[in-house]
């Protein structure tokens, strides 16, 4: 089967979690119920951007690539080809990491 495309609208963007980290930085192993959600993620795919009074197109600030920050309760989550995303709008992102 051929891999779906997906492409959010507006000022949408699709993010992919980063994994949690396994062990704490004392070598303690952090169990999966124990686990919280990171807040970190990289963008899959983004919109065309949202649209201001005027009407006039405003492209996103985000590129597919970046290393985002997001809030905890941020976006929807969703399965597409097997692996978990969320699809949030781009004022839900705190900041991109350099």
């Amino acid at each position: 089967m051929a891999k779906t495309q997906f492409r959010p609208l507006h000022d949408r963007v699709v993010v992919r979690r980063l994994e949690a980290d396994e062990k704490t930085k004392g070598g303690i192993i952090i169990p999966d119920t124990a686990k919280e959600k990171p807040q970190e993620g990289e963008v899959v795919a983004v919109g065309p951007g949202g649209r201001d009074e005027a009407g006039k197109l405003v492209p996103l600030d985000v590129k597919p690539g970046n290393r985002v920050l997001f809030g905890k309760w941020s976006g929807t989550e969703v399965k597409l080809n097997g692996e978990e995303l969320l699809i949030m709008k781009e004022s839900d992102i705190m900041g991109v990491i350099a």
